[in-house]
């Protein structure tokens, strides 16, 4: 009964781990199924906010399809130059290789004919030479053992020199691979590009159609009027729909006002409560101009909302970061997260672009308190990189 006791007590925290495993790996999977109904939700809402916009202006639903195609040519561009740098440095490395085996083989032939000529040299009857040259058979012993030896090291140099030769020729094999990938990388590059400046041509050419249709003042405020209420609807929304999903941090958010560091280093384009069309309509956010392509970080812990187009802030990113806090960062040239995923301070999210019709690559930035715009100098005062 005691042994059966004991070993019941040593089995049970062994049973205790094992049930906690299996539980934490329940409930990893059913935050990831309440994760994917997340995603289903705010897709939806995207998709009926879609159809608004495009009921409201057919143009601006063939804008969204071509920026988005735009972005997904420069993230194709983007993986191609990865791989053709990854190819040359493995390429180099290769070639680094073969110089220093024909270097090596170089030396291995050279001792190679040495001991050819020195054998050579010596006539064809050196073995018997040795037997008949009256010697101390104690001598003539270790004589005959050195000979032995020295053929044995002839044999094993000419067996190196001959997988030096081997190696050399899988060597060579390998850098005509490389360089046939490189060609053809080199090829897809093209191609991309080609189609990329294809798609920006016709970009212009529809923005050149909406500027005309909004060349009247009144029908552009009209725009940037129903382009704000989207956004505070979508805002809204996703407040709702993430209610149940609150953010924890290490400190709330409204703890680091004035201490959080600026999205992208750039020039102030236009600044929070200007005016806008005739001073009619106010900017709720800023924009920096900066190079295409440079990184826009996140300002601090949150949750990724919301990442895809939407009419007037091209491609859109939105961190939640609790407490009612929301920051923004839109006109973006590529998206690098999902909707759901965790972001810390100082982690790429985008990089700059001119989407949403932008003339200019800049960042638009902009933090909100639930559904209201609030100044984000107050909060935002370091330089990246400070």
């Amino acid at each position: 009964m005691i042994l059966r006791l004991t070993a019941f007590l040593l089995i049970l925290p062994i049973t205790g781990h094992v049930l906690a495993q299996e539980s934490g790996g329940e409930l990893a999977k059913v935050k990831e199924r309440e994760l994917e109904q997340v995603r289903e939700r705010i897709s939806d809402l995207k998709k009926s906010m879609d159809r608004a916009a495009i009921e409201r202006d057919r143009l601006t639903g063939e804008l969204q399809n071509i920026e988005i195609s735009i972005s997904e040519q420069r993230m194709r561009i983007k993986d191609i130059e990865r791989e053709q740098r990854y190819t040359q440095n493995k390429k180099k490395a290769l070639d680094t290789d073969l110089a220093e085996r024909e270097a090596h083989l170089d030396r291995e032939s050279a001792q190679l004919a040495a001991q050819v000529r020195a054998a050579y040299m010596s006539g064809s009857q050196e073995k018997i030479k040795l037997l008949l040259n009256q010697r101390d058979p104690a001598t003539l012993g270790r004589l005959m053992a050195y000979y032995r030896y020295l053929n044995d090291y002839r044999a094993e140099n000419i067996a190196a020199v001959v997988e030096e030769i081997r190696q050399l020729d899988e060597l060579r094999s390998k850098i005509a691979a490389e360089e046939a990938r490189l060609t053809s990388l080199a090829k897809t590059r093209y191609a991309e590009l080609t189609d990329l400046n294809t798609s920006q041509d016709e970009r212009q050419t529809l923005l050149t159609s909406l500027k005309k249709r909004m060349a009247n003042e009144g029908q552009e405020v009209d725009r940037l009027a129903a382009q704000e209420q989207d956004l505070t609807r979508l805002i809204a929304e996703l407040t709702s729909i993430l209610s149940d999903y609150p953010i924890s941090s290490e400190q709330p958010f409204s703890k680091h006002k004035g201490k959080l560091t600026w999205p992208v280093a750039g020039t102030l384009l236009h600044d929070f409560g200007q005016p806008r069309v005739g001073g009619k309509i106010k900017w709720n956010g800023v924009v920096l101009a900066a190079p295409r392509g440079r990184e826009v970080r996140a300002v601090y812990h949150g949750r990724i909302a919301f990442a895809d187009w939407l009419a007037g802030m091209g491609l859109l990113v939105i961190v939640d970061h609790g407490e009612g806090y929301m920051t923004l960062y839109g006109y973006n040239e590529t998206i690098l997260k999902n909707a759901g995923d965790w972001v810390a301070p100082g982690d790429v999210i985008a990089t700059v672009g001119d989407s949403g019709g932008q003339q200019q690559a800049s960042v638009y930035f902009e933090l909100r308190k639930g559904t209201r715009a609030i100044n984000p100098r107050q909060w935002v005062t370091r330089r990246p990189g400070s």
